[in-house]
């Protein structure tokens, strides 16, 4: 058994391991279902949920992804305006990091104002989410382009234009891909958040509206289908980042991907 196969035989035995001692715990200490369900309490909640969850977790999974894809572009474009010009860093930046800061719960109402409960709102909220991730990972990666790439590129008369693509842009992939990977995730976290403000589908409003039934077990469900889905989407763009920037990479010894 090589090494990676021995470290993923771990990982995997330490996860199993985790859930078995919160089983055990919790038959232990006789913790109350409306506190902390039994892990094994929510597989069952969710395979016998599972019709009525399912069109939930789909439309959890279409907002997110819709608003995750606008925010790639808008956070490219804005990395390489802010990476390229220092007028556009010194302009633009503050106010993302202006925007960023603001807790995006209290933007929900606004959208909602604009646009009406429903989707529209928790695209949107996944797209502010995941942009500053994005434009900032992208800035930095053409910030710290080596010049000495740029002066032979110089030399050879190629024009701005020719040294972002030729250059610029493919020395930002690994900073792209490791944005990629933490925005996916905060883009479920926004979807959640308006899909519990404003919206009557999407597994927010199930979480929100089995709270206040007091169905615990429903709300971990909720939590566990959030969790495959985030993690089933930071291994597809790692696999993807292994396929296009394994050049980048010395060493895999702690690896991200």
């Amino acid at each position: 058994m090589n090494a990676q196969w021995r470290r993923r035989l771990w990982s995997t035995m330490f996860i199993i391991g985790f859930f078995v001692l919160w089983e055990v715990l919790c038959w232990v200490f006789h913790v109350s279902d409306i506190v902390v369900p039994k892990p094994s309490q929510v597989i069952v909640t969710l395979i016998q949920r599972a019709p009525a969850l399912w069109p939930h977790t789909l439309q959890t999974l279409y907002t997110t992804m819709v608003g995750f894809a606008f925010g790639i572009v808008i956070g490219i474009a804005l990395g390489v305006l802010i990476g390229s010009s220092r007028l556009a860093y010194d302009v633009a930046y503050p106010l993302l990091v202006g925007f960023a800061s603001i807790p995006k719960v209290a933007v929900v109402p606004i959208f909602v104002l604009w646009f009406g409960a429903g989707t529209v709102p928790a695209v949107l909220t996944a797209m502010i989410m995941c942009i500053f991730p994005i434009v900032v990972n992208v800035a930095t990666g053409l910030a710290t382009t080596e010049p000495e790439l740029e002066d032979v590129m110089r030399a050879l008369r190629a024009t701005k234009t020719d040294i972002l693509w030729n250059v610029g842009l493919p020395r930002t992939m690994p900073f792209f891909f490791a944005s990629l990977k933490v925005s996916v995730t905060l883009a479920f976290v926004g979807t959640v958040i308006s899909e519990t403000v404003a919206s009557n589908r999407g597994i927010g409003n199930v979480m929100m509206i089995a709270s206040s039934n007091f169905d615990v077990p429903l709300v971990f469900a909720g939590l566990m289908i959030l969790a495959f889905l985030g993690v089933a989407l930071y291994a597809v763009f790692s696999f993807i980042e292994g396929r296009i920037t394994g050049w980048a990479h010395r060493k895999d010894e702690f690896a991200m991907g």
